[in-house]
């Protein structure tokens, strides 16, 4: 599980570092993501449309992992986190602090562990109003 956990923080670090390369390098082909942005479903981001998000961003950016819980059998695991992504998009003159869930399931693969499905979410508010419920914190 020592394996998965530093996997986990390396992506985090490769958010901080503006680096898409290191961002996917423990990702599976073709992995299956269901992130923030849209579309509802993405398939296999590449560097390119890695680099395309992190351009919408200027000056430092971190990703912070909470509440990281790690399930692992056999050559399948899955972990879930509460993350908190900090950053400030391009033309803003404040940053932001987005708090949101995240879950990953990894595969071992060629005996190393590799991320084949990602899920990010929102909470919104069920009064009706749909409103993603953005200012939420651990």
């Amino acid at each position: 599980m020592e394996e998965i956990r530093t996997l986990v923080h390396a992506r985090a670090a490769a958010v901080a570092a503006k680096d898409p390369a290191a961002m996917l390098q423990h990702n599976a082909p073709q992995t299956v993501e269901y992130t923030l942005a849209p579309p509802l479903r993405q398939q296999g981001s590449t560097i390119e449309s890695v680099q395309a998000w992190l351009d919408t961003f200027e000056g430092p950016m971190s990703l912070e992992v909470t509440d990281l819980e790690i399930t692992a059998g056999g050559d399948v695991a899955y972990c879930t986190s509460l993350n908190c992504l900090s950053a400030t998009p391009v033309g803003g003159s404040e940053s932001f602090s987005l708090w949101f869930r995240s879950t990953l399931g990894l595969s071992k693969r060629d005996g190393r562990w590799q991320v084949t499905h990602e899920h990010e979410s929102v909470p919104f508010e069920m009064d009706g109003s749909f409103q993603a419920s953005v200012n939420l914190k651990p």
